[in-house]
């Protein structure tokens, strides 16, 4: 089986309405999870996130700030 690394390259050289075709039926796919997947990609996630965090890789926003920005996004 091809590494993920092989297929993102191989995905990233098809035309741009092919690239849009794969983007929406991997996504289509993640709708398919069962809840327990679901469950634990977002554990894994915030794991992830987390050890980001501590090693000084990614910084903290303040919530009111990510509010605010979304709002604006949405508007």
């Amino acid at each position: 089986m091809a590494s993920l690394a092989e297929v993102l390259k191989s995905a990233l050289s098809l035309e741009v309405r092919d690239r849009a075709t794969l983007a929406q039926r991997l996504l289509a796919s993640l709708e398919e999870m069962t809840e327990e997947e679901a469950e634990r990609f977002w554990a894994e996630e915030a794991e992830r996130r987390l050890e980001e965090y501590r090693a000084g890789r990614a910084q903290a926003i303040q919530a009111e700030e990510v509010r605010m920005k979304a709002e604006r996004l949405f508007q």
